[in-house]
C-alpha cells in the first residue's frame, strides 16, 4: 500500500445510509450527501467550504464502519493522505522563518553524517518538495520496505535516517529538474528536518503546526477510539480496518510523505492559511510554497496548481490516499475560498470526495 496523488482536472464546470450531520450557516445551500453516498458506494463522506478564513458548511454522512450502524460525526478525524505533504512543505517554511535554515540550503549540509552519492551533496531541500531532485520511489518504497518498515522497532527518527541514507547513497535515479513524484522525497526530507532539530517529525508537526494552529484534534496513523476506520475491498465488499492492524495504514515512517488525520474543522485551519489568513506563515512563505520551480512546472512544494473555469487564477489542489482513505483539496487564493472533502471508502472513496467537491462547487461558484 502507497499513498497516491492524483492530478485534479476534476471541477470543470447502495445502501441507505444515516442521515447527514451538518454544521452550516443558516443561508448555506442544502448538499445532498446520501446521494453522493449511493452513487459512490463508500461507507461516508464529509466536506467542508470556506470562505474568507470562515467555515461556511460542513457537512458529513454515513457510517464510521461498513459493517456497523454508528455514524460519523462532524467532529470525527479523517485520514488525510498525501494532502500531508503540504504540511511537511509548511514545517519547512516555519524553520525558515525562525532562522533555523534557508530555502536554499543542500542535503549535503543537512544531513553530513549521511555517506551520500556526491551527486547529492548539492541538492537543495526544496526539490524534494517540489518532487524534482532525482529520487524515485523505486528499490525504495516497495513490497518488501513495507513489511520491513512495519516490523522495525527503531525510533522513527532511526528509521528516517536509515531510509535516507540507503536512498541518498546511490546516485539519482532519476533525472534532477524533472518532476517524478514519490514519497521517498518526503521521507528524506523528513529525515532532514530531524537532523536538523533533534526532534522527530511529529513532535515538531505539533510544535510548529498542530499547537499554534489549534488543530487539536489532529494526530498521525489511522484515528484511534470512536472514530471511522478505513476500508478494503476483500470479493467485492467493504471490510473496514481497526486501527492496529498492519495494513490499516503505510508504515509510520512514511509519516512526513502521508500519515496525518485531522478533523474537518482542523483541517479548515491549516487551508485558510493558504487562502491567506493570519500571520502563521508570512505572504512570502506561502508565495514561496504554492510557486512552481518554473514555467513548465504544476506543483509547487506540496500542492499541484491547476486552471479552473470558476476560478481567477490556478487552484491549488492536492489528492491523498492510502487506499483505505481518501481525501482532496482545493484552495482558490484569488477567490479567497477553499474546500475539503474525505471519505473512510477505500476504492470508492475518491469517486465520494469528487462528487462531494463537484456539488460544493456547484453550490458556491455556480
Amino acid at each position: 500500500m502507497v499513498t497516491r496523488r492524483h492530478s485534479l482536472a476534476l471541477l470543470a464546470a447502495a445502501t441507505t445510509a444515516p442521515g447527514p450531520a451538518l454544521a452550516r450557516t443558516p443561508q448555506a445551500p442544502a448538499i445532498d450527501l446520501a446521494a453522493i453516498l449511493a452513487a459512490s458506494g463508500a461507507p461516508a463522506v464529509g466536506g467542508v467550504w470556506l470562505r474568507g478564513g470562515e467555515v461556511v458548511w460542513q457537512g458529513v454522512a454515513g457510517r464510521r464502519a461498513a459493517e456497523h450502524e454508528t455514524p460519523v460525526d462532524v467532529a470525527d478525524p479523517w485520514h488525510l493522505g498525501s494532502n500531508t505533504k503540504a504540511m511537511t512543505a509548511a514545517l519547512v517554511a516555519r524553520h525558515v522563518q525562525r532562522g533555523r535554515l534557508a530555502w536554499e540550503v543542500r542535503l549535503g549540509e543537512l544531513l553530513p553524517d549521511i555517506a551520500m552519492d556526491a551527486a547529492w551533496r548539492e541538492t537543495p531541500l526544496v526539490s524534494l518538495l517540489s518532487h524534482e531532485a532525482g529520487l524515485l520511489d523505486s528499490g525504495l518504497t516497495g513490497p518488501a520496505w513495507l513489511i520491513r518498515a512495519r516490523a522495525d522497532t527503531r525510533s522513527l527518527p532511526a528509521q528516517r535516517a536509515a531510509f535516507a541514507a540507503e536512498a541518498l547513497g546511490r546516485p539519482p535515479a532519476g533525472a534532477p529538474g524533472t518532476f517524478a513524484y514519490g514519497n521517498a522525497n518526503y521521507i528524506v526530507a523528513g529525515a532532514a528536518l530531524e537532523a536538523l532539530t533533534g526532534q522527530s517529525w511529529e513532535a515538531q508537526m505539533q510544535a510548529e503546526l498542530f499547537d499554534p494552529l489549534g488543530m487539536a484534534g489532529a494526530g498521525f496513523g489511522p484515528p484511534a477510539g470512536d472514530a471511522p476506520r478505513g476500508h478494503q475491498d476483500v470479493a467485492g465488499q467493504l471490510q473496514s480496518l481497526v486501527p492496529e492492524t498492519p495494513g490499516a495504514d503505510n508504515p509510520a515512517a512514511l509519516g512526513p510523505a502521508g500519515t496525518v488525520h485531522a478533523p474537518l474543522a482542523d483541517y479548515a485551519r491549516f487551508l485558510a492559511v493558504f487562502a491567506g489568513q493570519g500571520d502563521w506563515l508570512t505572504l512570502s512563505s506561502v508565495a514561496r510554497l504554492t510557486t512552481p520551480s518554473g514555467p513548465g512546472s504544476s506543483y509547487a512544494l506540496g500542492w499541484g496548481l491547476t486552471p479552473q473555469p470558476w476560478a481567477a487564477g490556478p487552484v491549488l489542489v492536492h489528492e491523498g490516499s492510502n487506499t483505505r482513505w481518501h481525501a482532496i483539496a482545493l484552495v482558490d487564493r484569488d477567490g479567497d475560498r477553499a474546500m475539503a472533502t474525505v471519505s473512510n471508502g477505500g476504492p470508492r472513496g475518491r469517486a465520494a470526495c469528487v462528487g462531494l467537491a463537484e456539488a460544493l462547487r456547484r453550490a458556491y461558484v455556480g
